[in-house]
C-alpha cells in the first residue's frame, strides 16, 4: 500500500505549498529543519510530504518560540526522539506562560505606580543614581543606559554634575523597570515613555500592555499551529514504519534501564482516528490536505 509520503515533489511545488522561497527551503534543509532531500542521478533534489510538513511546522514553531528552538525541535523529530520533542515543546509553552505572568505582574505594578499622587512630594525626595539603583534592584549602569536612550533622563545642570532623580523621574524609572520585566524593548519604550508624562499616561500605558498581550496570544496560536503540523509530520514517519526512539536524559545513570521500546501498535477508534498509548503521540490532528479556517493550504 502506498504511503502518504511516497509522492515525489519538485522544489517549486514545496515552495508553493509552504510559502517559502526555493532558497529558503534549501537553507532550512541545510540547518536540519527539513530532512535531507534525496537527489536524482542528475543531482536534483526530490521532496516529499515530510518536507512540506517540516516547513509548515517550522513556520509555526519559529513564530511561537524562536527560529533556533524550532530547528532544534525539528532535528529531534527527524531523529525520531519523541521524548526530546515533547520536552522542547514543553519548554516553549512554559516560556510563553512565563511571559504572560510577567505581563500580569507588570500591569498590576504599573497601574499602582501610575495612580500614585506626586503633589505631596518635595524636591528633597530626589534620589541619587546609587539610591535609585538599589531601590529598583538594577545596576547603576542600567540607569545610565536608560538616560542615554532617553527613557529616564534625570536633571543635571552641567554634563559632569551628579544625576539627581526627581520624584517624577523616579516614577518614570519604576514604570520603565516594570515594562522591561514584561519584555518591552528599548525602542518601543522610547516612543511610549514621553506619553506617560501627560494626563493620558495610564491610558497609553494600558494600551501598550494590551498590545503586548495580543502579541503573546499570536505567538501562542502560532506555536499551536506549528505543533499540529509537527504532529502530522510524526504521523508520516510512522507510515514509513520507522522506529521512534525514546528520549533518555543525559543526566540519567548509565545503569538505568533504557526507556520504552518501539512505539505501540496504533489502534483504531470508532471514528477511524489514531489513538496512541504509552509515550507515543497524541491524537493525530487533521490530514495532510485538510481545509477550512485556520488550516494549512
Amino acid at each position: 500500500m502506498e504511503s502518504r509520503n511516497s509522492a515525489v515533489l519538485r522544489t517549486a511545488e514545496v515552495a508553493r505549498r509552504t510559502g517559502y522561497s526555493v532558497q529558503q527551503l534549501r537553507n532550512l534543509e541545510r540547518d536540519g529543519a527539513l530532512p535531507a532531500a534525496p537527489r536524482t542521478r542528475a543531482g536534483y533534489r526530490t521532496y516529499g510530504e515530510t518536507h512540506v510538513w517540516s516547513a509548515r511546522a517550522y513556520r509555526g514553531l519559529a513564530a511561537g518560540a524562536d527560529p533556533a528552538a524550532a530547528k532544534t525541535i525539528l532535528r529531534a523529530a527527524h531523529s525520531r526522539e519523541l521524548g526530546r520533542v515533547y520536552a522542547l515543546l514543553d519548554t516553549a509553552h512554559a516560556g510563553l506562560d512565563r511571559e504572560r505572568r510577567d505581563l500580569d505582574t507588570a500591569r498590576a505594578a504599573a497601574r499602582a505606580i501610575a495612580d500614585e499622587p506626586l503633589g505631596d512630594l518635595r524636591p528633597a525626595d530626589a534620589m541619587s543614581i546609587s539610591e535609585l539603583s538599589r531601590a529598583l534592584g538594577v545596576r547603576p549602569s542600567t540607569l545610565r543606559y536608560w538616560d542615554s536612550a532617553g527613557l529616564v533622563v534625570p536633571h543635571r545642570s552641567t554634563g559632569r554634575e551628579t544625576r539627581r532623580y526627581a520624584p517624577a523621574d523616579v516614577r518614570a524609572a519604576r514604570l520603565v523597570h516594570q515594562l522591561r520585566l514584561a519584555g518591552y524593548g528599548i525602542e518601543p519604550l522610547r516612543q511610549l515613555v514621553p506619553q506617560l508624562r501627560g494626563w493620558r499616561g495610564w491610558d497609553d500605558l494600558a494600551a501598550a500592555l494590551t498590545a503586548r498581550a495580543i502579541r503573546i496570544d499570536t505567538r501562542s496560536g502560532a506555536l499551536l499551529q506549528g505543533a499540529a503540523a509537527l504532529n502530522t509530520l510524526l504521523g508520516l514517519y510512522e507510515d514509513r514504519s520507522a522506529p521512534l526512539r525514546p528520549h533518555v536524559p543525559a543526566c540519567s545513570d548509565a545503569s538505568d534501564p533504557p526507556g520504552p521500546g518501539p512505539e505501540t501498535q496504533a489502534s483504531k477508534n470508532s471514528a477511524g482516528s489514531r489513538v496512541f498509548s504509552g509515550t507515543q503521540r497524541g491524537t493525530s490532528v487533521g490530514t495532510a490536505e485538510s481545509s477550512g479556517p485556520g488550516s494549512w493550504p
